[in-house]
C-alpha cells in the first residue's frame, strides 16, 4: 500500500509481475544506495557496470521476446521497474529510456536481421541505447529537424547535430532521426563501429538529474550501411515515432507519479517528527490541509495513470490521454514537490535531504518527451 491508499491495479496483480517486482527491489537494494547515487552525481554518469549487472539480473529488455534475449514480458514489468527506481531516487539510471522507450522501436519496426543482430546485446547490457531526436533548433517540432541522411549507393551519409541526448556519453546503440528523400527516417548508429564522422559533445551540466549523462552528438558525413535504416523502407520514421510517443509519455507520467508518492511519504514522516512551538508540524491545521490536498490530487493522478496503463496494455491508448497523463501528472509533481519542500524550511534547501534533490530532478518532467505546452496543443486538436 502506498501513500495514496489505493489497492494494486489489476494489471499488477499477476503472480509473475509480483515476483518480478520483488526481484527488482532486491536488485536495487543490493546495488544502489545513497553513496552510489551521490557518486553518480559527482561523476555525471552511472557508468557501465550497473547496466551489465542489471542485464545479468534480467532487468533489461523485459518486454523483448525471449527469442531475442529478452524476458518476454510487457509494460506491466516496465512499470514495476520505473516505480522501484524512482522510489529510491535512482532516476539517473536511465533504464526507463533504454527499456520502454528505445527497444520497442527495434522490436516492432526492425527487420528480423536487425532484431537478431542488436537486441541480445541490448538485453545483457553489453550495449546501452539512446534515441536522438532533439536538435538545437528542433525539439517538440520533429518536422523542423535539420539532420539529413542522403542515399549514396548502398550507404547513407548522415550529417547534423543532436542535443539533450540521455545516455549520450555511454550509448553504443543510438537511434537517430534524420530527413531522407522519402521523409523522416530512423537510423542505427554504432559509435564503436565507425572510424570517422561521429563525435560526442560535452556531457551537459544540468540543474537536476546530474548523475545521468546527457550529451550533444555530432554527425559529419557519417557513412552508414543501408541495413542500418530501421525497417525496410525509408520515410517511415515519423509514423514510427508517432506510434511509440504515447508509451514514452506514459513512462514519464509513471516517473512523475512515483516521485510524487516518494515526496509525500518522505514529507509525512518528516512533519510527524519535526517539533515546533511545543507540537509537531503535522499538528498544525495548515500542514494537515496542504497534505490532504496533495494526497487527494495524488490519488486522482494514480487512478488516471492506472486507467491509461490498462488502455496501453489493451492497445487502445490514444494520444490525447497519453498527453493528458504526461502533462497533468508532471505539472502536479512540480506543485507537490515544491509544497512539500516548504515544510522542511531551510533544510529543504539542503541537498542532503531527498526533497531538495527531488525539487531539482522533477523540473525536467514538464519538458522532455514533449513540453507540456505541446501536450495541451495536441489535446486541443481533438476538442
Amino acid at each position: 500500500m502506498t501513500v495514496t491508499d489505493l489497492s494494486r491495479p489489476r494489471f499488477l496483480e499477476d503472480e509473475d509481475v509480483s515476483i518480478f517486482e520483488r526481484s527488482v527491489i532486491r536488485f536495487l537494494d543490493d546495488q544502489i544506495d545513497e553513496t552510489v547515487i551521490q557518486r553518480w552525481r559527482d561523476q555525471k554518469s552511472v557508468g557501465r557496470e550497473i547496466w551489465r549487472e542489471a542485464g545479468a539480473a534480467g532487468l533489461l529488455g523485459v518486454s523483448v521476446p525471449e527469442a531475442y534475449g529478452g524476458s518476454g514480458g510487457d509494460f506491466r514489468h516496465e512499470v514495476a521497474i520505473i516505480q522501484a527506481v524512482c522510489r529510491i531516487g535512482a532516476e539517473a539510471f536511465a533504464i526507463a529510456v533504454h527499456n520502454p522507450v528505445v527497444l520497442p522501436y527495434l522490436v516492432e519496426f526492425g527487420t528480423e536481421a536487425q532484431k537478431q543482430k542488436w537486441l541480445p546485446d541490448l538485453c545483457t547490457g553489453d550495449r546501452i541505447s539512446a534515441i536522438a531526436m532533439t536538435e538545437p533548433a528542433a525539439g517538440s517540432d520533429l518536422r523542423g529537424m535539420r539532420t539529413t541522411a542522403k542515399k549514396v549507393g548502398d550507404t547513407y551519409v548522415l550529417s547534423g547535430q543532436k542535443t539533450f541526448i540521455t545516455n549520450g556519453q555511454l550509448s553504443d546503440f543510438i537511434l537517430v532521426a534524420a530527413k531522407t528523400e522519402g521523409g523522416i527516417s530512423l537510423f542505427v548508429v554504432e559509435p564503436d563501429k565507425v572510424e570517422s564522422g561521429f563525435e560526442r559533445g560535452r556531457n551537459l551540466d544540468k540543474i537536476g538529474l546530474e548523475g545521468q549523462d546527457t550529451s550533444e552528438l555530432f554527425f559529419d558525413n557519417l557513412v552508414l550501411p543501408a541495413e542500418n535504416l530501421l525497417g525496410e523502407q525509408e520515410g517511415q520514421g515519423l509514423r514510427q515515432l508517432m506510434a511509440k510517443l504515447a508509451q514514452e509519455r506514459i513512462v514519464i507520467a509513471w516517473q512523475s507519479m512515483a516521485m510524487i508518492e516518494r515526496a509525500l511519504s518522505e514529507t509525512i514522516a518528516y512533519v510527524r517528527s519535526r517539533e515546533m512551538f511545543g507540537q509537531t508540524l503535522v499538528d498544525f491545521q495548515n500542514t494537515q490541509f496542504k497534505l490532504a490536498e496533495f494526497k487527494t490530487e495524488a490519488t486522482i493522478a494514480k487512478v488516471f495513470i492506472n486507467h491509461c496503463t490498462e488502455l496501453l496494455l489493451e492497445g487502445s491508448l490514444d494520444g490525447d490521454k497519453a498527453s493528458m497523463a504526461k502533462y497533468w501528472i508532471s505539472d502536479l509533481l512540480g506543485k507537490i514537490v515544491d509544497g512539500c519542500l516548504q515544510f522542511y524550511g531551510g533544510y529543504g534547501f539542503m541537498k542532503e535531504y531527498p526533497i531538495a534533490r527531488m525539487y531539482q530532478d522533477s523540473r525536467i518532467h514538464r519538458i522532455y518527451g514533449g513540453a507540456n505546452e505541446v501536450m495541451k496543443l495536441l489535446i486541443a486538436r481533438n476538442l
